[in-house]
C-alpha cells in the first residue's frame, strides 16, 4: 500500500517505484506446509507474508481450540486471504465451517476525511488519480465472478461459501452470521471498520481472533479501532504483524 500511494504521486513525473520481491523472513522457511499454502495464494492477495502467515497461525489456533463460529472476511479484493483460510481449514479435512467475505466486487467504496494514507494524503485523492482497472490499483477491484472462480480453485465445498456483494454498511445489518471463530477486516476506511466492529466484534467468540490489516496504513481503519475499543471495558494488546497488520484475542 505505501508503495502504490508513493506511486500515484510519483507517477505524474514520469516516475515508478516496483518492488522487489522480498525472501521469505528467515524463521519461515522452515515452515513447508505454510509456504506450500501461501504458494497457491499469494497471486490473489496484497497483503504480506508476515500477515498471511498471521492468519493461517489463526486458523490453526481456532481448530486447535474449537473455537465456534464461522470465518469472516470483510475486503476480499482477488480472494487470497479467504483461499487461506479455506486452504488451512482444508489441511485439517474441516469443512463445516461457512466462510463469510464481503465486499464490494466493484473496488473501494468512497472514502471520508478521516480517510488518509500514512504518506498524509487524503485517501480520495489518490483514488481520483488511480486507473480502477489497473493490476497495482489501490482501488482493489475484482469481480464477483473473478473472486468466485478464485475461491472455487480450493476446493472448499461452495455451499459453505457465503459472498456477500456491496458495502458494508448496506449489507451487514441484515446479513451476518450469529456466532464467529475468526474475524479479519480489511476494508481499510473509517465508516466500514466502525460498522463492522459494531456489528460483528459482539459476534466473536470468546478467544478467537481479530485481525485488522491496515490499522498501520490508514489512519481511518486505526481511528475506527482506538475508538470502538475506548468504549469497552476491556483494552485489548494489540499485537502488531508488520508495519500495518494488527491482531487480537478477544477475552
Amino acid at each position: 500500500m505505501i508503495i502504490k500511494s508513493i506511486n500515484a504521486l510519483i507517477k505524474p513525473l514520469g516516475y515508478n517505484i516496483s518492488k522487489k520481491k522480498s525472501p521469505i523472513p528467515f524463521d519461515l522457511q522452515s515452515e513447508k506446509e505454510f509456504l506450500a499454502l501461501y504458494e497457491k495464494c499469494k497471486p490473489y492477495t496484497q497483503t504480506t507474508v508476515e500477515r498471511l502467515f498471521a492468519l493461517y497461525q489463526s486458523c490453526l489456533y481456532v481448530i486447535d481450540n474449537n473455537i465456534e463460529g464461522d470465518l469472516v472476511e470483510c475486503g476480499v479484493w482477488r480472494g487470497g486471504s479467504s483461499m487461506m483460510i479455506a486452504l488451512t481449514f482444508l489441511s485439517r479435512g474441516i469443512t463445516d465451517r461457512k466462510i463469510y467475505m464481503y465486499d464490494t466486487y466493484e473496488g473501494m467504496s468512497e472514502p471520508t476525511q478521516e480517510d488518509i494514507a500514512i504518506t498524509g494524503e487524503q485517501a480520495a485523492n489518490i483514488l481520483e488519480r488511480e486507473d480502477k482497472q489497473a493490476e497495482d490499483s489501490i482501488w482493489c477491484y475484482a469481480s464477483f465472478e473473478e473472486v468466485l472462480a478464485n475461491i472455487s480453485s480450493t476446493s472448499y465445498p461452495l455451499h459453505q461459501i457465503e459472498m456477500i456483494k456491496g458495502k458494508v454498511e448496506d449489507t451487514l445489518p441484515t446479513q451476518h452470521p450469529t456466532k464467529i471463530a475468526l474475524l479479519r477486516l480489511d476494508t481499510d476506511w473509517y465508516v466500514s471498520t466502525k460498522i463492522e466492529l459494531e456489528i460483528l466484534f459482539p459476534k466473536l467468540s470468546l478467544h478467537g481472533p481479530l485481525i485488522i490489516d491496515d490499522f498501520g496504513h490508514w489512519e481511518g481503519a486505526k481511528k475506527a479501532v482506538v475508538e470502538f475499543f475506548a468504549k469497552q471495558q476491556f483494552k485489548p494488546l494489540l499485537q502488531r504483524i508488520d508495519f500495518t497488520g494488527r491482531m487480537m484475542i478477544k477475552q
